[in-house]
């Protein structure tokens, strides 16, 4: 059958009218917004929002779903069809002065995370984005200090979008059914809610910190900063990685990209 779902995209298409319906109102689009749908499959979500839009851009990568996504959108002049993996993709070419993208889709879960870091390196030209992932993958992201979902995701999240988990939806939903169960996350790009000079050194330094997320910090980041340094960040180094609050990781970072300038400035010298 053409548009059959594929295992190898990860295909999983929603059928579910009630919660195509939600995801419409929650997203609540303007005529004039200028929405992505990413992986649109057959067309499912896409036949609802076009009569809302002047104009749906959607990203697919399989082909064969193109002729039943044309003929759920009624063959409409309205639908424009970008084919491309969205991994790869210039989302940012649609993006137009005061007119941030807005972006919506079922991701394939197998590569949901790097996507939204993809989508992330363009976020000062995204407004929202409203996307169905994995349920357990919206809990991590969503996380607090402290939880058994808290990690390494939550806070290189935490340091560039807000992001709220809005509703569950089970396997029933979809065509075939996952073997997991799915959310519907909202995520809104903005600059980290607490001061951050270096992206890089408090990604970097998140992550030396989950390497062995049962370790206290002074052992996790030994090598990058000693006991006596994540004191002065204002931090415990006797607690481990998941009950930190990402500004604390902020200020860890600050603290380890003055080390290294100032051994760097040592060895010049």
């Amino acid at each position: 059958m053409s548009g059959a779902p594929k295992k190898r995209f990860g295909q999983h298409f929603l059928h579910d009218q009630a919660v195509l319906e939600r995801i419409v109102r929650t997203v609540n689009p303007k005529s004039d917004d200028l929405l992505i749908e990413i992986g649109p499959g057959r067309g499912a979500l896409s036949r609802l929002l076009l009569p809302k839009l002047e104009r749906l851009r959607v990203v697919e990568i399989d082909r064969d779903v193109i002729g039943p996504l044309r003929a759920a959108c009624g063959q409409s002049d309205k639908l424009e069809i970008h084919m491309g993996d969205a991994l790869a993709f210039d989302f940012a070419q649609f993006a137009e002065p005061g007119r941030p993208l807005r972006l919506v889709g079922n991701l394939p879960y197998n590569i949901s995370t790097p996507l939204l870091f993809h989508l992330l390196d363009i976020a000062g030209q995204v407004r929202d984005m409203h996307f169905m992932l994995q349920k357990e993958v919206v809990d991590r992201i969503c996380a607090e200090p402290g939880s058994d979902d808290y990690g390494r995701l939550t806070v290189s999240m935490a340091a560039r979008a807000e992001s709220v988990s809005l509703f569950d939806v089970g396997p029933e939903a979809f065509h075939p059914p996952p073997k997991v169960d799915s959310a519907v996350v909202r995520i809104r790009p903005r600059p980290a809610p607490f001061p951050l000079a270096d992206l890089e050194a408090y990604e970097q330094l998140v992550a030396a910190a989950f390497n062995q997320r049962r370790k206290t910090l002074a052992n996790g980041l030994k090598g990058l900063l000693s006991a006596a340094q994540i004191e002065a960040a204002g931090v415990a180094p006797g607690i481990r990685a998941e009950q930190l609050a990402p500004d604390a990781f902020a200020r860890l970072a600050d603290v380890w990209s003055r080390v290294r300038a100032s051994a760097a400035g040592m060895v010049q010298g």
